[in-house]
């Protein structure tokens, strides 16, 4: 067994290439979080859309994780992953900067936010599935963990900066001219991507004759035969589908029954920036201390009770403790990201991680188009703070595939030939024993 890998004796930020990925994931990242508070913003303010059309738009824009996720991997396992990462930026960009030139010529439409959402979706779905199979390829095993961390803390970082920056370029510039810093954002980090040197090993020929439907099926059946990527797959669906019923119904409660400005707004959804921060910055932290695997369960119990001050925000000091709440939401979400993203490529054979890393995007984030479209039918239902409530429940159970599986009490990471080994207190006493 191996221990979680410890820090290499060069720092990622030594490795050239790492830099331009850092530098491309800094660009793309603040694009993405200012979209995520305008794109919104366009809908409920600018078009009037009802909490129908908002999750419907909020679904719209993770369809892509069901449609195309599992192919894209396969094809990927196929394909040299940089160029799709560059043509991926090129399109979202286009896509994007068509939001403000429709609205400048008074032609913009639910209907044309929901193509954006599911074209520049699927841009994201091949970027992303790139992205974590070339990371291997620019650093070696030993330094994953500490990537990993770097790459999650610009993610957490962008958050803070990029959602702030969205609520208020939303309310100096519009939310439609919001936009075009997204699409900016996009084309700087296709150029660091072009600056990468790294290259990927050639595809065996043998590889290339397969057919993707048999690709596809070995991705899904690598995940679900191994019991403990089953249940970080499944982790990650409940906590996902929850998750995505919040995120869509949050701008509607903050804008319409709490009359808070796009700034404020910004800010409130800004929070999540600074619990996935701190989350990157610990997540290493209480693997080593708590093990990989009971991680993965007892932080997400010990704040699942914060999770019901969300839909009981009111102005005043609710309100703060609701934003306190959604910080404790993304520092456990980043936590087990990093740990789950850290497992699946310590143990993923390269030839397979395109694959694994698009099955569990299928399982883990299809949900979230799931849970965005039924947030809109909760609220016609249960009302906004009802749909809120239901979200709060899924996440407090989201935990549980973890403590049911041979996660529960791991500490260790497995050797990469053995997934289905998992090193727990028993198992090291036992060996000290004999």
């Amino acid at each position: 067994m191996s221990a979680l890998p410890q820090k290499a004796a060069d720092s990622v930020f030594r490795v050239r290439d790492f830099n331009l990925m850092f530098a491309a994931a800094v660009a793309s990242k603040a694009g993405s979080e200012v979209v995520f508070v305008a794109l919104p913003l366009v809908a409920v303010v600018t078009l009037q859309a009802s909490p129908l059309e908002v999750g419907l738009l909020g679904a719209a824009t993770m369809a892509a994780f069901l449609l195309v996720a599992l192919p894209a991997g396969a094809w990927l396992d196929r394909a040299r992953r940089q160029p799709v990462m560059v043509i991926a930026d090129f399109v979202r960009a286009v896509l994007y900067a068509s939001i403000p030139v429709a609205w400048w010529l008074d032609s913009l439409t639910i209907g044309h936010l929901y193509l954006v959402a599911v074209f520049a979706g699927i841009g994201t779905v091949f970027f992303d599935v790139a992205a974590q199979s070339y990371l291997p390829t620019i650093i070696n095993s030993a330094q994953l963990m500490d990537g990993n961390a770097r790459l999650s803390t610009v993610d957490a970082a962008s958050r803070i900066i990029g959602r702030g920056a969205g609520g208020s370029l939303s309310s100096a510039l519009t939310a439609p001219g919001a936009v075009l810093v997204t699409a900016a954002g996009y084309i700087c980090s296709a150029l660091c991507i072009i600056g990468i040197r790294s290259r990927e090993a050639a595809v065996a020929s043998t590889h290339l004759n397969r057919q993707l439907r048999t690709e596809i099926r070995e991705g899904l059946h690598y995940v679900l035969s191994e019991k403990s990527l089953r249940a970080i797959a499944a982790d990650g669906a409940i906590s996902n589908l929850f998750s995505s019923i919040a995120v869509s119904m949050l701008p509607i409660l903050l804008v319409r029954q709490l009359g808070l400005s796009g700034a404020q707004v910004g800010i409130f959804l800004a929070l999540s920036g600074v619990g996935a921060l701190a989350g990157a910055g610990i997540a290493r932290r209480c693997a080593d201390r708590l093990g990989y695997g009971r991680a993965l369960w007892m932080i997400p119990l010990a704040v699942a009770p914060f999770y019901f001050l969300i839909p009981n925000a009111h102005r005043g000091w609710l309100l703060w403790l609701a934003g306190g709440a959604y910080l404790l939401q993304s520092m456990r979400m980043m936590i087990d990201n990093i740990i789950m993203t850290t497992y699946r490529q310590h143990v993923t054979p390269m030839a397979l991680l395109g694959r694994v890393n698009a099955s569990l995007r299928f399982l883990m984030w299809g949900t979230i188009a799931i849970g965005a479209a039924a947030s809109g039918f909760l609220a016609d239902l249960l009302g906004v703070r009802g749909a809120l409530l239901v979200s709060a429940s899924g996440q407090a159970m989201a935990w549980l595939p973890v403590y049911l599986s041979p996660l529960r009490n791991a500490r260790e990471l497995p050797d990469g030939d053995d997934p289905n080994l998992v090193a727990s207190d028993h198992d090291r006493h036992t060996a000290t024993s004999r």
